[in-house]
């Protein structure tokens, strides 16, 4: 009965404190739904403050970098300047080559035999036909005596059969034998005079002499190297040269002629030879040329440059080499121009970076083949602290001076 009774009554009937649980749910949900919406516009507002302020000190930063920088201008930048100037530019056909001496030898010996003396010092300096060596010609000798022994009898049997045959008491081919016994000794005299000479081996020229080979009491044999012999007062220059300027060298001009191991001096020499053939592999030319060699500082062997004197170009364009700026994109030089006037009337000057092209060099100066025009000013040093458009002044210091004897170019 009671269970019937339960399931035929409603749910209010069986919890009688179910409405009241729902009541006071849906009230606290309606409680929390604004404190949430009011937590959302609370955060989004200290966002937008936060940004904001962000997003305004940014700007004012900015504007105050803006005005500093406005207000705070680096100062001109010092720089040297020249004027650009039209000079006679001279030219040069330069070759690389090396020196040989045009006498030079190595002494040898044209017989054997052993060193019984020698005369020389390592180094020493020799005139023409100065003993050096002294081989053993003791046995020459000997046979000399003998040689002159034999034609001493021979010039006597010759004399006393002779005047027999004037009166017909000796035939004439006994005279005829006699005299030949007489030319055979006087021949035999002149070669053993000759071999003894080649025995005492003396300087073909003058000139300075290299390290000793050999030592007293060796035997040498005929060929052997006993020491060298160069005259260094006359040099030869060899070098090569594109054949396309074939047309522009001639035998007798001028050379100017500089080695490293000499920096700033100059030698100069003369095209004494133009090989009349062109390398069929390298498309040029050898030429030779003479030179003094006074205190004898240039050895044989040294590598040289060589630079012939063309005739020279007038009316170029001349800068000092420092005033132009080598880059691998390009050369350039800064040019000085005016920019307005300041508050006290002075020119405002500024430096403009402007291309040129460059063409030979010499003495510390450089040609301007194009890109500049005469009577323009350009920066001649501190291209260093340069940028296109910078603000320049001009001291009155001079350009930096090249040094004295630079190597043609």
């Amino acid at each position: 009965m009671d269970g019937e009774l339960t399931a035929g009554m409603p749910a209010e009937a069986l919890n009688p404190d179910q409405p009241l649980r729902e009541r006071r749910d849906a009230g606290r949900a309606t409680t929390r739904r604004p404190k949430t919406v009011r937590w959302f516009l609370i955060m989004a507002l200290l966002l937008t403050l936060v940004l904001g302020g962000l997003y305004g000190f940014n700007r004012f930063r900015q504007q105050a970098m803006a005005t500093f920088f406005a207000n705070n201008r680096p100062p001109p930048a010092q720089i040297s300047a020249v004027e650009v100037e039209t000079e006679t530019v001279p030219r040069f056909a330069t070759g690389i080559g090396s020196v040989s001496a045009i006498h030079q030898v190595t002494i040898n010996p044209e017989v054997g035999g052993r060193v019984t003396k020698i005369f020389f010092e390592p180094g020493a300096t020799v005139k023409a036909g100065d003993p050096l060596v002294q081989l053993n010609d003791a046995p020459d000798r000997g046979d000399l005596a003998n040689y002159q022994a034999q034609a001493h009898w021979a010039e006597t049997t010759l004399q006393r059969s002779s005047e027999l045959a004037k009166h017909q008491y000796e035939a004439r081919e006994t005279v005829d034998q006699k005299q030949s016994q007489l030319d055979q000794a006087r021949a035999q005299i002149i070669k053993t005079e000759a071999l003894i000479e080649q025995k005492l081996i003396r300087a073909p020229f003058s000139g300075q002499l290299g390290t000793r080979q050999i030592e007293v009491g060796q035997y040498l044999t005929p060929g052997a190297r006993i020491v060298t012999l160069t005259d260094l007062s006359m040099l030869y220059v060899n070098f090569t040269l594109p054949s396309q300027i074939r047309a522009q060298i001639s035998v007798g001009q001028q050379v100017n002629v500089t080695a490293d191991a000499f920096p700033g001096r100059v030698y100069t020499a003369e095209i004494t030879t133009i090989e009349p053939q062109v390398s069929a592999d390298t498309r040029t030319m050898t030429v030779q040329a003479t030179m003094r060699n006074p205190d004898n500082s240039l050895l044989p062997g040294m590598f040289v440059n060589a630079a012939v004197v063309l005739p020279p170009q007038p009316d170029m364009v001349v800068l000092p080499e420092t005033a132009v700026d080598y880059t691998l994109y390009g050369d350039s030089v800064y040019v000085i121009q005016e920019d307005g006037k300041d508050a006290k009337g002075n020119p405002i000057l500024k430096a403009v970076r402007t291309p040129v092209k460059t063409g030979a060099r010499w003495d510390g100066k450089v040609a301007i083949l194009n890109g500049l025009k005469p009577g323009l000013r350009v920066a001649a040093a501190g291209q260093i602290k340069l940028q296109d458009g910078v603000q320049v002044a001009v001291t009155g210091s001079p350009a930096p001076q090249p040094p004295a004897h630079p190597t043609p170019n």
